[in-house]
């Protein structure tokens, strides 16, 4: 499978922080292997913050909605957006040192699942590796994930948090369907629910009885982070 997809141009001289970002951006879209690692690997070696940090992989998020676009007009294919998602594993991976790292010591536990109904979990591993290097333990339980597994899990690890998963709009009954099997359980008052998503909104927050929603995964670690504080 290809690495690159776009033209090689100039990395960061001369240009603005949110042009770097734009240029980012477009090379996910790209599936430009070699200039997102690049890029990556420069930034890094500024030694910036997480609010950078988190700006950076807000931008290769949105280099994915490029790739899911691309997709849905059969320009990319299926290998193509396997491929973007390892892509973004590995920009994941490169961004670790200033996203925090591998921490020692654990701040909570997050129980972390894309929903039943729905099999992507690109947005879902996105949010995983940030909150493996903010320091939390995360317990992923993977794709396509019942209401009864959620249970199960939070009753076994007791976590302060629970993150569902989902880019198919269907799945949205799914996410209400869990929150309404952790009341049934006498789950529901130990732990924040956040949501994640293409098609979360406020309102379908409110519908499903979650605490908060974001489609920024640097925005829901934040979240996250302010609840365990």
């Amino acid at each position: 499978m290809q690495g690159s997809r776009g033209k090689t141009q100039k990395i960061f001289k001369g240009e603005t922080k949110m042009a770097d970002l734009q240029v980012l951006t477009q090379a996910v879209g790209d599936l430009d292997e070699a200039r997102v690692l690049a890029i990556l690997n420069e930034f890094v070696s500024t030694n910036p913050g997480w609010e950078e940090a988190g700006k950076v992989v807000n931008a290769c998020q949105q280099g994915m909605a490029i790739v899911g676009d691309l997709f849905e007009k059969s320009e990319y294919f299926v290998g193509d957006l396997i491929f973007a998602g390892e892509l973004l594993n590995a920009a994941i991976d490169t961004l670790k040192p200033v996203l925090g790292g591998e921490s020692s010591r654990k701040i909570g536990k997050i129980v972390l699942a894309t929903v039943q109904g729905d099999l992507h979990d690109i947005g879902k591993n996105i949010f995983k590796s940030m909150s493996d290097a903010a320091g939390f333990e995360v317990y992923d339980l993977g794709i396509d994930v019942p209401p009864s597994a959620f249970v199960a899990k939070v009753k076994e690890v007791q976590p302060e948090i629970v993150g569902m998963s989902a880019v198919l709009t269907l799945a949205l009954d799914s996410m209400k369907a869990t929150v309404e099997a952790l009341k049934e359980a006498g789950l529901r008052d130990q732990v924040k629910i956040i949501i994640g998503g293409n098609p979360v909104t406020k309102d379908a927050c409110m519908q499903i009885g979650a605490d908060m929603f974001t489609t920024n995964a640097a925005e829901g670690i934040k979240i996250c982070q302010g609840w365990v504080k």
